[in-house]
């Protein structure tokens, strides 16, 4: 069956909120369209208006904000990947930008598409997932801000509510001595990743842990903060021993699916080891910072 639906082009914020919320809950947004238009074809979409947001200027920025990193939701995957201001702001994300899908991709695929869409395993969910980020939702009766632990719901559902638009994803500037990782297993470059994780650690004038934010994904319906390895870590010196105990405490817990990629069994073996080896590297990183 061959899809149908009206396709509306907004030159603004106000009137791609104002034809969402005439439209009703089947209207999508389009940027990127790099899992939109692949759903739509599956015919596992089937929306009845597409609000093209890409004539809108506003939302392809990226910037420093107040002590933030603010990305507005056109902001393209490649732009990010050659940003300086990403690199200083946000290292975390520009380590995790090379991962995502292939050349193509990254050149129509946006930031706040990738965010919206949810996919569990994808790279940019699990950078605000660890770093705590905020999204800016923009509708009718004003905007809101809405945190990386309340916004991700489930499999690819967000918290953005029917007429609503995602503006913008703030994500906390990166202390200049974090050090931070971002590990994946895939079959092959740009595959979906069967597990993921992302760290970043901050350490004190002794060389202890002071802060620490781990975040897996391939896991559980949403990427998964896990605020088990900071218990074991911080306050402490970060030990190749301890390190794999903050490992071991963060996937503790987790109960991953099965599914045709890998078992449920494997999934958590792996995530334990890409949690260690996340951990390690970022550790080894805000170290060699600390040297500078």
């Amino acid at each position: 069956m061959v899809a149908t639906f009206e396709y509306r082009r907004a030159a603004s914020v106000p009137e791609a909120i104002e034809i969402l919320s005439a439209s009703g809950p089947d209207a999508k947004v389009l940027a990127g369209g790099q899992s939109l238009i692949a759903l739509i074809n599956l015919g596992l979409a089937r929306p009845s208006v597409l609000v093209d947001i890409n004539g809108i200027a506003s939302l392809d920025s990226m910037e420093e904000v107040d002590g933030e990193l603010v990305v507005g939701a056109t902001a393209r995957h490649a732009a990010a990947l050659s940003s300086a201001t990403v690199r200083r702001c946000c290292p975390l994300l520009a380590e995790a930008m090379p991962l995502i899908g292939d050349r193509q991709v990254r050149n129509r695929g946006t930031i706040g598409g990738s965010v919206a869409h949810a996919d569990p395993v994808a790279e940019i969910p699990t950078v605000a997932t660890c770093l705590g980020a905020t999204m800016r939702l923009a509708g009718a009766a004003g905007t809101r801000e809405v945190s990386a632990a309340d916004f991700f719901v489930t499999y690819l559902t967000t918290a953005i509510g029917e007429g609503e638009l995602l503006t913008h994803v703030r994500f906390p500037k990166s202390p200049p001595s974090a050090g931070v990782s971002f590990q994946e297993l895939v079959r092959r470059k740009g595959d979906f990743a069967i597990v993921a994780a992302a760290a970043s650690v901050a350490l004190d004038s002794r060389g202890a842990c002071a802060d620490v934010r781990l975040a897996l994904a391939g896991v559980d319906a949403t990427p998964r903060f896990a605020a088990e390895a900071a218990q074991v870590l911080v306050g402490h010196e970060p030990t190749s021993e301890r390190i794999r105990e903050a490992a071991r405490a963060a996937c503790a817990d987790i109960a991953p699916e099965s599914d045709i990629m890998a078992s449920g069994e494997y999934r958590k073996a792996m995530a334990e080891v890409y949690a260690r080896r996340s951990l390690d590297q970022a550790v080894q990183r805000a170290q060699a910072n600390a040297r500078v």
